[in-house]
């Protein structure tokens, strides 16, 4: 059974990425979205206005992303699978959504990245927040440019 991260938030997080499970390189890292290849870090960076996030050390990233009231955690919290693709994904164990309110009482909205983790969004919905599938950012989803991911991406601060 492999084991995902906490989640990355603060008291001022209004805004949370979910993401479906940490990949290989991530889980080998303890770094969210650690693949060289995987858009996340540029997507957010054009985002916020920091170009150069990726650029930064792991930690810098995650001070620059939470002081813009920005949080990034999994819908799942622990699951079987090879390799790192989401479609490899078995007995999937979900994180504790209830915490989310003890994590970050500002939340309002929440973002998904990639369609596995989108299938939360009607859950998440519910219980009161504001949802937004976006395309993900893995090396896999290649049937989008970085710019038309980006276009979407933009809403995350909308």
């Amino acid at each position: 059974m492999l084991r995902g991260f906490p989640p990355v938030a603060a008291a001022n997080t209004h805004t949370l990425i979910l993401g479906s499970f940490p990949g290989e390189a991530s889980l080998a890292a303890t770094q969210y979205y650690a693949h060289p290849r995987n858009q996340f870090w540029r997507l957010l960076g054009a985002v916020l206005g920091e170009a150069s996030l990726h650029e930064l050390p792991y930690d810098e990233r995650l001070k620059r992303v939470l002081a813009h009231g920005i949080g990034i955690w999994d819908v799942l919290d622990a699951c079987h699978r090879e390799g790192s693709l989401d479609s490899a994904i078995r007995n999937a164990q979900p994180n504790d959504f209830d915490s989310l309110r003890e994590h970050a009482p500002q939340l309002a909205k929440v973002c998904f990245n990639g369609k596995t983790a989108g299938r939360f969004a009607p859950v998440i919905g519910a219980a009161g927040y504001d949802t937004l599938i976006l395309p993900s950012s893995s090396p896999a989803n290649a049937m989008l440019s970085f710019e038309q991911k980006l276009v979407v991406w933009r809403a995350v601060i909308e």
